[in-house]
């Protein structure tokens, strides 16, 4: 698997990458670094596991259970629940550590592992490295130090965590939703009963789709990553809109009333206005990536809210909302984070909010995602080229300088290194769908001459 640790956790095929072995071990690490930080402080630690339906994710619950026990921490089971569910929990129990075990948006095959610290907060990158340092170490031979009698941990099973999590949601929604129709596309996922009870506790009338999870058929051609199925459910039952989550449901997609996708920079703009008039938004400023929309910007550039941009992927996101105490931010892939309510992209939380403003302002959720205008993108990905040298290449410099001097204001051009393959990604956005495709044809093929 090369470097354990990528950027949201441990992550592979269930049972040939993410062995159960390997799960055990992590856990172990886990429970002993955590404890070399000073993270315990001298008092018996406690950890809150949860997980998606996958098949998968009951071996490798047992195998984590068993690991972190074995270290001597008391370990709560809160069964299947979402991502964000278990960084709440993490923080609201007063958990030392939190385990989830999903691989969010994949196919059912994949699973994966992260880990959360105090608070519900993704694990700094240097804690990560050291865990894996450690794992590695006593794989290869070092003896555990492995408490006994009285000292090893005890596991229980956590059943409120379910109506913890839902009346915490509640608790954030500024009004009701009273006399609005969503469909809910679960993915088969972690969110299938939460997010449905959740809604309706809030006064939606609700139309659920992808809630019958089997363990087999998590985001299976539904789900955020999938949204045909909601599209022409919105458009069948009359719905004013559609959400739709990924498999561990830190994710939000919608569809509005017409069947047209509203992608996670639109939410992002509608909720940085609900916000910034309810004197939340912080700094007056949301936080993107680099991947965010031109028309996001030059939306909240118009509106007199500053927008930062960060590297692709949430924990970047987060890292600066952290930093600089910003309070919304996020992906055009629907992850969320609204710091003052979740600890990590919380997609249940993000549907549920954006439903609020539809509800409060009387206005379709077309109008208000109207505010922005997405410009046409367009990704090419160019493989088996030298990823190292695109900042490097003075040809491939002279090219992109050619394109920007084309595109002028009312487009934009990005070149990005894979984390994980040999290849480039060249996106091009421009105000006409044919101008972005020929000059991304012409910087794929500047690329492959560069690089290649």
């Amino acid at each position: 698997m090369g470097r354990l640790f990528g950027t949201d956790g441990v992550r592979g095929v269930a049972n040939a990458d993410l062995t159960a072995e390997l799960a055990l071990g992590l856990s172990v690490a886990a429970a002993h670094v955590l404890a070399e930080a000073g993270t315990f402080e001298g008092h018996r630690a406690t950890a809150v596991v949860g997980r998606d339906p996958r098949a998968s994710g009951e071996f490798l619950e047992a195998a984590v259970v068993a690991g972190l026990a074995s270290a001597g921490v008391d370990v709560l089971r809160v069964g299947v629940l979402p991502t964000p569910a278990v960084a709440y929990l993490t923080g609201a129990l007063g958990a030392d550590l939190g385990v989830m075990l999903s691989a969010s948006h994949n196919a059912m095959p994949d699973n994966g592992i992260k880990f959360f610290a105090r608070g519900g907060h993704k694990l700094a990158d240097e804690l990560e490295d050291r865990i894996e340092s450690v794992y590695e170490e006593h794989r290869t031979g070092a003896p555990w130090d492995r408490p006994t009698g009285s000292g090893v941990g005890r596991v229980s099973d956590y059943t409120e965590g379910f109506e913890k999590y839902v009346s915490h949601l509640i608790g954030v929604l500024p009004n009701r939703l009273d006399g609005l129709k969503i469909v809910l596309d679960e993915a088969h996922g972690a969110a299938a009963y939460v997010s449905p009870e959740a809604f309706a506790r809030a006064g939606a009338e609700i139309v659920t789709i992808g809630a019958e999870p089997d363990g087999l058929n998590i985001n299976d051609g539904c789900g955020s990553t999938h949204l045909g199925l909601l599209k022409a459910a919105v458009v069948e039952h009359g719905a004013d809109f559609g959400i739709a989550h990924d498999g561990d449901a830190d994710r939000c997609l919608a569809v509005d009333g017409n069947g047209a996708e509203i992608d996670g920079d639109q939410i992002l703009a509608v909720l940085a206005l609900a916000m910034r008039e309810a004197g939340q938004l912080r700094e007056n400023t949301v936080v993107g990536t680099v991947m965010s929309n031109l028309g996001f910007k030059l939306a909240m550039e118009g509106e007199g809210i500053q927008v930062v941009q960060t590297g692709v992927g949430d924990r970047y996101v987060l890292e600066s909302m952290k930093e600089h105490g910003y309070a919304l931010g996020g992906e055009q892939s629907g992850h969320v984070i609204i710091l003052d309510h979740a600890t990590t992209g919380d997609g249940t939380l993000t549907g549920l909010l954006l439903a609020a403003r539809v509800a409060a302002t009387e206005k379709s959720l077309a109008e208000l995602a109207g505010v922005m205008q997405r410009l046409p993108q367009v990704l090419i990905n160019v493989p088996d080229v030298d990823r190292s040298r695109v900042a490097t290449s003075a040809e491939l410099a002279a090219a992109v300088s050619d394109a920007e001097r084309e595109l002028g204001t009312s487009g934009r051009v990005l070149l990005r290194p894979s984390g994980t393959e040999p290849l480039v990604r060249v996106m091009v956005e421009a105000a006409d769908i044919e101008q972005a495709r020929a000059v991304a044809g012409r910087l794929a093929d500047a690329v492959k001459s560069a690089l290649g």
